[in-house]
């Protein structure tokens, strides 16, 4: 029985060979190539002079004229501006609801951040495997040959026939290995990218973020004191 399927996975993987894996990987890196070309754009598209953006704010703030502010903030492309524009339409109702409007707005600028690179992960870490099973099934192939061409030929021309046989068509299998790594390590190096820029983003939304409340703070002690 256990024969019988080694032999029935054999004759699989003999019969339909290490193409279709190629295929797939060329496939699954198409794929990767417009999901990092449309991140790529993404980030970009986000771009501002946020140190500039920081002090604007402050200095609207500081003479209370948050109208402007806010037309400060929804005219900037950032993400960290939209969060910001979040606690300012709250802002009415105290510093706690700001923070809460803006922890719920950064989470949400975090999910589009971050859109489709889990995509990019899965496929740097599981490429590598995928062109190991093309290697994997390319070598059962060059040993299934080497029996066949064991049994039709002498002992002599077979001693012969077989190391070249079985480097040639290991040569061939390892290709598979290779176009995994080269689908993989540009997958890994673009999520990595773009997951530190996720991080740079969210860390700079805490900075607006924090002068906003420090205004919002500042004008509820008065009026407590009051």
């Amino acid at each position: 029985m256990n024969w019988d399927l080694v032999d029935h996975a054999k004759r699989l993987m003999t019969n339909f060979g290490a193409a279709w894996v190629m295929w797939l990987l060329l496939a699954l890196s198409v794929v990767s190539v417009a999901i990092m070309l449309e991140r790529g754009w993404f980030y970009y598209s986000l771009r501002d002079d946020l140190a500039a953006l920081a002090r604007s704010l402050g200095d609207y703030l500081r003479r209370g004229e948050v109208a402007e502010a806010r037309r400060l903030l929804e005219n900037s492309p950032s993400a960290e501006a939209a969060v910001v524009v979040a606690g300012l339409v709250e802002s009415e109702r105290g510093a706690q609801a700001a923070e809460e409007a803006m922890a719920g707005a950064a989470a949400l600028q975090r999910m589009k951040l971050e859109k489709r690179l889990v995509y990019l992960g899965t496929l740097g870490n599981n490429a590598p495997f995928v062109g190991l099973l093309g290697t994997v099934i390319g070598i059962v192939q060059a040993f299934d040959e080497l029996g066949k061409a064991a049994k039709m030929q002498t002992a002599q021309t077979a001693s012969t026939i077989a190391p070249q046989t079985v480097m040639t068509s290991i040569a061939e299998a390892l290709v598979a290995t290779a176009i995994g790594l080269l689908v993989a390590i540009p997958a890994v190096a673009a999520y990595n990218a773009f997951q530190r820029l996720t991080k740079s983003t969210l860390a700079n939304t805490e900075v607006l973020s924090r002068i906003l409340l420090a205004h919002l703070k500042a004008v509820t002690v008065p009026e407590q004191a009051g």
